[in-house]
């Protein structure tokens, strides 16, 4: 047992949303201790990044490296599961045409990348601490970590960050988790080499290809290898009768142009993955003495690429916060008030279309998108992360609703077939409620 250490803020989680708050808060001068449970480089799932994210990386410093070592992104392809023909969009058809293009990153080396930043500008960096008590009082936090070496070492904080993504650490504690009952889903994953892709300047760029169960991602990564993910309702994982990977080429073969891009792909290393998908969200985010940051507040559905963006923003945004906590806490009750409503927008205005993504009017709307009452530049800027572009941008955003509801009311019977189909999918399955990642068997 170590003695206490002090610091001004503990920052619990190094993914991108702890370890840009932790550099942000480092350069300012403040003493700041960032733990991380794993060794970086580590696996995760999330490749790709949005427009968004480039102006992020600049504020940080790390745009350069960030660029050597992704894939140039410039738009979406939708793959119809009833068309012979797919549909492309461009970032740079929204509010703001600069922001065109992002990039398709291993998240192994990008989260170590921040990482190792963030203790660069100052952070005290630790690796392989799995935190396992945190308590607060009136004067700030108690937390303790057990060390890979199986030592236990405990500080004293001003203001606790939990950045433990879907651990959820403070969400647990406080029970404020909730599941979002209206989706329901999981994932099956794997990279592939050789797999053929998009030819000029979109071969960087994400294709989301629908399937009858759910939708598939196709990411291009620099190193030549792709990554494939199927994500689909439950109830197709709690039929699986045959091993992992079987059911995942199984799965592949229900999308026949997907099918084709993988006929002459390999299976790196010969692992298919699958993990739990299911949204949820806490009641708060914020307490006088600590703050719930990217996915250790909310997840949603990956659909739009949105996870790396919403948790980095999170990290500037809660950046403000903690500094409001520790200088100024007199004004600590509006500061959490605007933390609160603007860390709800994101993931409020994306899960509006991943909820309604399977039905038939919105697929329709994204595979013949026009521009009447300025509806695409306001998708494009979703779909890009301009989600803080102002009124033009929330405009677009109710047009293209309205214009939804109207579609909807016109074809009734369609609209009432796929809300009977959605929540036939989304019932609960049990047994399937967990998060852990299993390979192939």
């Amino acid at each position: 047992m170590h003695p206490e250490e002090t610091c001004d803020v503990l920052v619990i989680g190094g993914g991108p949303a702890g370890s840009t708050i932790a550099a942000l808060l480092a350069r300012e001068g403040r003493k700041v201790v960032l733990l991380e449970k794993e060794h970086h480089p580590r696996f995760h799932i999330g490749e790709s990044l949005l427009p968004g994210n480039v102006a992020l990386f600049d504020k940080l410093g790390v745009r350069d490296q960030i660029e050597k070592i992704g894939m140039p992104k410039f738009g979406i392809e939708f793959v119809p599961p009833d068309l012979d023909y797919c549909s492309y969009v461009d970032f740079a058809e929204g509010w703001d045409p600069s922001m065109a293009s992002a990039w398709q990153v291993r998240r192994s080396e990008m989260d170590e990348l921040l990482f190792r930043h963030a203790a660069k500008v100052g952070a005290e960096a630790l690796e392989g601490a799995k935190v396992t008590e945190v308590a607060f009082d009136d004067e700030g936090a108690s937390a303790e970590a057990v060390l890979d070496s199986g030592d236990t070492r405990r500080w004293r904080a001003r203001f606790v960050v939990d950045a433990t993504g879907r651990d959820t650490l403070l969400a647990n504690k406080f029970k404020c988790k909730e599941k979002n009952k209206d989706h329901n889903s999981t994932a099956l994953f794997g990279h592939f080499r050789g797999a053929r892709r998009l030819e000029g300047k979109r071969e960087g760029n994400i294709s989301i290809c629908w399937f009858e169960h759910g939708w598939f991602w196709f990411i291009p990564l620099a190193d030549g290898t792709t990554s494939v993910g199927a994500v689909c309702w439950a109830y197709y994982l709690k039929a699986r009768n045959k091993p992992l990977k079987d059911y995942f080429f199984d799965t592949i073969a229900l999308c026949p142009e997907l099918h084709d891009r993988l006929k002459d792909a390999t299976l790196v290393d010969d692992q298919v993955h699958a993990t739990g998908n299911f949204a949820y969200s806490s009641t708060h985010a914020t307490g006088d003495r600590y703050l719930m940051v990217g996915d250790a507040f909310t997840f949603i559905d990956p659909m739009f690429s949105s996870g790396v963006f919403l948790a980095m923003q999170s990290g500037f945004d809660g950046a403000q916060f903690v500094a409001t906590a520790l200088d100024a806490p007199q004004r600590l009750p509006a500061a959490r008030a605007a933390y609160e409503k603007r860390v709800r927008i994101g993931p409020r205005d994306y899960s509006w279309f991943i909820y309604r993504v399977t039905n038939p009017t919105i697929r329709d709307m994204f595979m013949h998108p026009n521009n009447r009452f300025k509806v695409k530049q306001g998708l494009m800027s979703l779909l890009a992360a301009d989600i803080h572009h102002g009124p033009s941008y929330r405009l677009s955003l109710v047009m293209f609703k309205l214009i939804y509801y109207v579609v909807s009311v016109a074809n009734w019977r369609r609209t009432y077939a796929g809300w009977k189909r959605h929540r036939f999918n989304i019932r609960d399955m049990g047994a399937l409620r967990g998060e852990t990642i299993m390979k192939a068997d």
